[in-house]
């Protein structure tokens, strides 16, 4: 999947416009280096298109450990959305996510994340 597509996806998805939906897939993939180690961020980025990853070099190894919430009020200050609109785009950049790297890196990912983040 290229970067084209994985952003129209989310626009799709998000029900927001694609330069929105650009906004949203890289403060949530920002937040989301945050939120798992360095080397897993840096396994996603290198599985990733290469206008995606970018915001997948994480500032540091460690994760920090935050749920559901705070990765939506993160993404919701980043994009200067609110956080309705966040939670879609998260969702949405989630369910592409899924679909755009291979199973077993997705899952690797999900696995550094708390069980909440199955549901949204």
């Amino acid at each position: 999947m290229d970067s084209d597509e994985f952003i129209r996806l989310v626009s799709r998805r998000a029900h927001v416009p694609e330069d929105q939906a650009r906004e949203l897939t890289r403060t949530a993939m920002l937040t989301l280096a945050e939120r798992i180690t360095g080397g897993e961020a840096r396994h996603l980025a290198g599985v990733l298109p290469a206008e995606i990853a970018p915001p997948l070099v994480p500032p540091e190894d460690v994760a920090q450990k935050f749920g559901v919430a705070e990765f939506v009020r993160r993404v919701s200050e980043r994009a200067g959305v609110d956080e309705t609109v966040a939670r879609r785009g998260v969702a949405a950049v989630f369910m592409t996510l899924r679909e755009a790297v291979p199973g077993t890196e997705f899952q690797d990912v999900m696995s550094q994340l708390p069980n909440e983040f199955q549901n949204i």
